[in-house]
C-alpha cells in the first residue's frame, strides 16, 4: 500500500500527500471549511505545485466515484475528532445568513445549542478564542466544539435564524 503522510495546517486544515508509482507526488488539502485542493507537484522542483484544482464537496465526491473510491479518509477524520461524545467541526457561514454582520453573542450558540464557537476562521487567519463581541462576515467559518447533535442544531441555526 502506498504511504501516505499527513500535515496539520493550522487554522487552515490538512494536507495529505503521496508518491505514485510512477514517481509524481500528489497533494490534497482538506480545508477546515469543506473545500479540497488537488495538487500535482512539480517534477524538477518538489516545492511548487505544476497544477492545482480547488474543489468544493459535490466535485470531491464526483471525483472519488470516479476514482472507485469510498468516502473512507473523511470518515476516519470525523471518528478522530470525537472524543466520548465531543465531536468538533468547522461550520461556514452561509451567504447573506441571518448573523453575518452581527456578532457570536447574537447568535446564542451556547444557549441555543450547548455548542461553544472556540475560534472564527477569516480568509486564512485563525481568531483563536473569541469573545461574544468578535464580528461575523460573510465568508467566516467557525470552529465548534460541542456533541453532534448540537453541532447540526448550530448549522441550522445559521442558516436560519
Amino acid at each position: 500500500m502506498t504511504e501516505v503522510s499527513e500535515t496539520p495546517l493550522p487554522g487552515l486544515g490538512v494536507r495529505y500527500e503521496f508518491k505514485t508509482k510512477g514517481g509524481s507526488r500528489i497533494g490534497v488539502i482538506h480545508r477546515s471549511g469543506g473545500r479540497q485542493d488537488l495538487i500535482v507537484y512539480d517534477a524538477d522542483d518538489p516545492d511548487s505545485a505544476s497544477a492545482l484544482v480547488s474543489l468544493d464537496e459535490g466535485d470531491s465526491r464526483t471525483l472519488a466515484e470516479l476514482l472507485g473510491s469510498s468516502r473512507v479518509v473523511e470518515d476516519l477524520g470525523r471518528l478522530q475528532q470525537r472524543i466520548e461524545g465531543l465531536a468538533i467541526d468547522w461550520l461556514p457561514l452561509p451567504e447573506r445568513g441571518p448573523f453575518n454582520d452581527g456578532t457570536i453573542g447574537d447568535t446564542q450558540a451556547r444557549t441555543r445549542t450547548g455548542v461553544s464557537i472556540v475560534a472564527v476562521v477569516r480568509g486564512d487567519e485563525p481568531i483563536p478564542a473569541p469573545g461574544p463581541s468578535q464580528p461575523l462576515a460573510d465568508g467566516d467559518t467557525l470552529v465548534v466544539v460541542g456533541t453532534p447533535r448540537g453541532i447540526a442544531k448550530l448549522a441550522e441555526l445559521l442558516r436560519t435564524g
